[in-house]
């Protein structure tokens, strides 16, 4: 979360409550965040000096804008380029590609390439596991269980697919 709100800061000084609002209407759709949780992640940003306070509303509710420091931005920066980590590939994908556009266009490139991999990783392991529960046998009884497991499973393959071609796309559309 750290890494989205840091972008978010890039792109625009905010307060806690615009980042509240910004995520409910922006990657709210592929990064769910609450209240606190973002209050927390910017409340950590800040003692790691990667975000500031740029301003501070006069008045009794003292409103506070950040900003990312030139550390924040190197951080943003190696996060964007580096790795996909975690077990949620689509949300490590999306999360970059939605601040893809504050990467220079050479960065952009290799960043589409590395999600295209980290899909390709999570296809592999999905066929190998289609491959060693084909042909089992099911035990009595477990057959709707079994087809709805197995749906599961056509499903998660099929998303990879999807993603990798979609991604393939957008790397060959921005080359």
């Amino acid at each position: 979360m750290a890494h989205v709100i840091l972008g978010m800061l890039l792109i625009s000084q905010q307060s806690l409550y615009d980042l509240i609002k910004t995520f409910g209407h922006t990657v709210s759709l592929f990064y769910s965040a609450s209240a606190g949780s973002i209050k927390r992640a910017l409340d950590g940003l800040l003692s790691r000096g990667l975000i500031e306070v740029a301003s501070v509303d006069p008045g009794a509710r003292g409103r506070k804008v950040y900003r990312v420091t030139e550390t924040g931005r190197e951080e943003f920066r190696t996060w964007m380029t580096g790795d996909l980590m975690g077990t949620d590939t689509e949300v490590a994908a999306l999360s970059r590609l939605y601040f893809l556009g504050l990467l220079a266009p050479q960065e952009r490139g290799p960043v589409l390439e590395r999600i295209i991999e980290s899909y390709e990783s999570d296809l592999s392991r999905l066929t190998a596991l289609n491959e060693q529960i084909e042909g089992r046998e099911v035990p009595e009884g477990h057959q709707d269980v079994i087809a709805y497991q197995r749906a599961t499973l056509d499903y998660g393959l099929a998303t990879q697919r999807f993603a990798i071609d979609w991604f393939r796309a957008q790397a060959d559309r921005y080359r």
